[in-house]
């Protein structure tokens, strides 16, 4: 039986060589942005593809891995039940062999009696001192009989040496036989269960880089997807006049989509605390506005050292002086506070993260908070020497204070504590970041009299600044119900191939926007045109319905849906950074 396993495992050693063959087709060397993206979806579907057909090329090796499990536990039972039986008649050889030993030296007194009285007794002297002849004949009888036994004795001793041997001579062989069996059994299962494992080895090998390549693919994606983290020390101003809604696109209708804010919305708004700052509120005011029911203890230990990545250990002091967060223009301008404020979170947020000075070093860019190695100087120096030694605690613990440039107006709750190890938990608030609440969004929104330039922005570039091409986020009545047959396919039929953008950086045979109408067709879309639109908001601070009219009537699109579609779809860098946006048109 063994041929079979032997021709499986040789088919799938084969296909292995043969899928190794086809991953390395697809390269994605010298590629960028879009083309980077689509070539790495080609090559995750290449390895996903391989993986699949890894696991069903195993599937039927290790059914009859299984099969043959299930053999060698009934096999290996026979030999156990073979070798107890040997056991039993290696003792039964044994017990004979004792038996014969014993019955072979009571043969031997007999023989030696019977010499001893044959040389002392000849027969002829018993007979002549026989009184009678009857007793003659009795003692030649007895005689007779006594040899005759003795003659049986002797033959049935030997006959049961010889079949002795012959049985000693068997067991051997059989405990040959079944040491060759079990050799043979284990041998088998050690050379299936090898095969098996190298192929569960490569798939786990193509796991892992399917886990590589789609981590690759998601921080690319991050740019059009708005997932970054960004603050205002960490870019330039972005102040595009493409970007706002007052640009004119050329054509009529025309549609863009506008994000409030951009990062990830949670802590201290940087703009929106030099919107408080301009509006009176001291630093204490604005740090309790955006982290709650906090206290700032004022007498930390100024000389507490922490480490950071690439420049050693300093003191906590030194450290917030080289932080470039915000500028030093805000304290010529109103926002002296913003940057008192700003100092003490950068603080509070280093000791949080190195766990006050005994944990790891902090990082120097945006993923922890943006330094330099040198002072900055300028009124932002000033801050930091004003509030000396002031960090946010809760419960006497310090928190971490995350922040971003512009959350677009609506501030999400975050645990503050959720760094510490002993299971502390402080929940932020969540609020509309205005003068009045719901009710001034967006008029009196801190970050609007902040002046951020990513409070209300359509964006069409990367953050390297390509922009595919374009050189405006507007799109045509027809493009935008392109975005509309995309959301149709994507949530209606659950797949996404070819589902990319069709103009710009290119790649990834994307449907063409008459392809995509007929299939958006069959699955009750197929919209040539949108008409009008309108959204609506949640209180809780996202988009929550978009309305569009279009050449089929009205429709209606949950602002998450539609927020993933419309990065799915829209062309070049085109996307929506917010859960909160609003759609113009013009």
């Amino acid at each position: 039986m063994r041929w079979r396993y032997l021709l499986m495992v040789v088919a799938l050693l084969s296909f292995l060589a043969g899928i190794t063959v086809v991953r390395a087709e697809t390269s994605c060397d010298g590629k960028n942005d879009q083309d980077l993206i689509d070539c790495l979806s080609i090559q995750i579907n290449e390895l996903n593809d391989s993986l699949e057909k890894s696991r069903a090329a195993t599937a039927p090796l290790e059914v009859e891995i299984n099969k043959l499990s299930i053999r060698i536990k009934s096999i290996q039972g026979q030999i156990n039940t073979a070798t107890i039986k040997l056991k039993q008649t290696e003792a039964g050889i044994k017990e004979r062999s004792e038996k014969v030993s014993t019955q072979y030296l009571v043969l031997a007194v007999k023989i030696r009696g019977m010499y001893i009285r044959i040389r002392s007794e000849p027969l002829w002297v018993s007979l002549l001192s026989s009184t009678s002849m009857g007793e003659a004949r009795r003692e030649l009888a007895y005689r007779q009989e006594s040899n005759d036994n003795d003659k049986q004795l002797i033959v049935s001793l030997i006959q049961e040496i010889g079949q002795l041997e012959e049985d000693k001579k068997s067991l051997e062989k059989q405990k040959e036989q079944l040491a060759k069996l079990q050799t043979e059994l284990d041998k088998q299962n050690t050379f299936f269960q090898g095969e098996v494992k190298k192929a569960k080895a490569y798939q786990t090998d193509l796991t892992g880089k399917i886990a590589a390549l789609t981590e690759l693919q998601a921080r690319i994606k991050a740019e059009k997807e708005g997932t970054f983290s960004t603050t205002v020390g960490d870019v330039p101003l972005a102040d595009d006049p493409a970007s706002r809604p007052d640009y004119n696109p050329g054509f009529s209708p025309a549609f863009a989509s506008f994000s409030f804010g951009a990062p990830h919305f949670k802590g201290m708004s940087q703009y929106g605390a030099y919107g408080r700052a301009k509006s009176g509120q001291n630093a204490e005011e604005i740090l309790k506005a955006y982290y709650g029911g906090i206290e700032i203890k004022k007498d930390y230990d100024p000389g507490k050292q922490i480490s950071v990545q690439g420049y050693g250990r300093m003191d906590i002091e030194t450290y917030t002086k080289r932080i470039y967060e915000v500028p030093n223009s805000w304290g010529d301008s109103g926002g002296f506070e913003a940057l008192k404020a700003q100092a003490i979170a950068a603080r509070s947020y280093a000791l949080a993260w190195t766990n006050e000075g005994s944990g790891g070093a902090i990082c120097t860019d945006q993923g922890c908070q943006v330094y330099k190695n040198s002072n900055k100087g300028g009124k932002w120096e000033e801050a930091v020497n004003a509030t000396r030694g002031w960090v946010l605690v809760k419960d006497g613990k310090i928190i971490k204070p995350w922040y971003a440039s512009t959350s677009g107006g609506y501030q999400e709750s975050y645990d503050a504590l959720s760094h510490r190890k002993d299971g502390s938990s402080y929940q932020t608030p969540s609020f509309w970041d205005t003068k009045n609440g719901r009710g001034g969004w967006t008029s009196s929104a801190y970050e609007k009299i902040g002046e951020s330039p990513w409070f209300y922005k359509a964006w069409y570039k990367s953050r390297g600044g390509d922009s595919c091409g374009r050189s405006h986020p507007w799109l045509t009545a027809e493009q935008m119900a392109d975005i509309l047959n995309a959301w149709v396919v994507r949530y209606k039929s659950g797949k996404e191939d070819r589902l990319v953008p069709l103009e710009g950086c290119g790649g990834g045979n994307p449907y063409s926007i008459s392809e995509l109408r007929e299939k958006a067709k069959g699955l009750g879309g197929g919209y040539e045109r949108v008409i009008g639109v309108s959204v609506s908001y949640s209180d809780g601070g996202y988009t929550s319905n978009v309305h569009f009219d279009t050449d089929k009537g009205g429709v209606d699109i949950k602002g998450s849906e539609f927020k993933e579609a419309f990065n799915i779809r829209a062309p070049g860098w085109v996307s929506l950074k917010s859960g909160l946006f609003n759609i113009e048109k013009k």
